[in-house]
């Protein structure tokens, strides 16, 4: 409980310092410091047949919502992100029952010191983990025979990531981070997968795991159009202890995560949004993991600059 209580503080500070900015309500038109980006979005998929359709098919639904809350402040000496994504979806196939099909909390704050026009000297806290309760649909529960395999809910994991470093911003649309002081931890706080050894945790049972890594950060972010936007996040870490061990070397002891967000807004309300997302982590499996959505929907912008 106390680690629970430890993530849910540092999720609140970090959301409360995403308030810092104050409006200039200065008289004079100005560059505005501080840029803010809402989003909020739903979508709707639905397939139906009739029992005798010749070309084949099965009766199927899919829904879904996402927020996305982006604040930028860049002043003379100090720049500041904090970037919030959460996500969301569900989908039912004849016969199969209704299944998760996307489910993310993301939540990245850095400071920025600025020591020229390209470079920064920053601090960052990164979250992620997810709402509910994931399965493994292909393996049945050893506890529960008759149910899937859990293998993934709220806070199991959770990936909590304090960094130091350099950050290279050569366009206001790409930067790169340098994270040469990084602590990535790793939370299994429900009990049911904590003691299935999952992970990379020492030992079953174990709810908390602390790696020293060097991590890099890409991450580009740009309107191709006035009604199409491309985002793309590249993220890997260096575990410097795995990367001195043998059996195994740098494969090991590297983490890879690539997601990347395309977006086509039909109307002021109506879009399509392609997502997809790839990680190559040897703790969690040691293949490549991809994901893929395609999705149709509403979705509601509201940008201060």
């Amino acid at each position: 409980m106390k680690i629970k209580k430890t993530i849910a503080s540092c999720l609140f500070m970090l959301l409360v310092v995403a308030g810092f900015a104050q409006t200039d309500t200065s008289t004079i038109q100005k560059p505005r410091k501080v840029k803010h980006n809402f989003q909020a979005g739903f979508n709707l998929n639905q397939a139906t047949f009739s029992d005798n359709w010749k070309g084949g098919g099965l009766n199927s639904y899919a829904f879904g919502g996402f927020t996305n809350y982006l604040v930028k402040y860049k002043g003379n000496h100090w720049d500041f992100n904090s970037d919030l994504q959460l996500q969301i979806g569900f989908q039912e196939i004849q016969n199969d029952g209704v299944r998760k099909n996307a489910d993310r909390i993301f939540y990245d704050f850095k400071a920025g010191y600025i020591i020229n026009k390209k470079w920064n000297f920053f601090a960052s806290m990164n979250f992620l983990s997810q709402f509910i309760e994931g399965y493994d649909y292909k393996t049945k529960s050893k506890v529960e025979p008759t149910k899937d395999s859990l293998i993934s809910t709220l806070f199991a994991p959770a990936y909590l990531t304090s960094s130091l470093g350099f950050e290279y911003k050569p366009l206001e649309y790409l930067w790169m981070r340098f994270g040469v002081g990084t602590l990535r931890q790793t939370f299994v706080l429900d009990e049911r997968i904590s003691n299935a050894g999952l992970y990379g945790l020492e030992k079953p049972g174990d709810k908390l795991r602390n790696q020293a890594v060097l991590q890099f950060i890409a991450n580009f972010d740009k309107n191709l159009a006035s009604n199409v936007n491309l985002k793309m996040r590249y993220m890997t870490n260096l575990d410097y202890i795995k990367a001195t061990q043998s059996g195994g070397g740098m494969n090991m002891a590297m983490v890879h995560i690539f997601n990347t967000n395309l977006t086509l807004k039909a109307t002021k309300y109506i879009s399509t949004n392609l997502q997809i997302n790839v990680i190559k982590d040897p703790d969690q499996d040691k293949t490549t993991q991809f994901s893929q959505i395609l999705s149709l929907g509403i979705v509601y912008s509201l940008s201060r600059e």
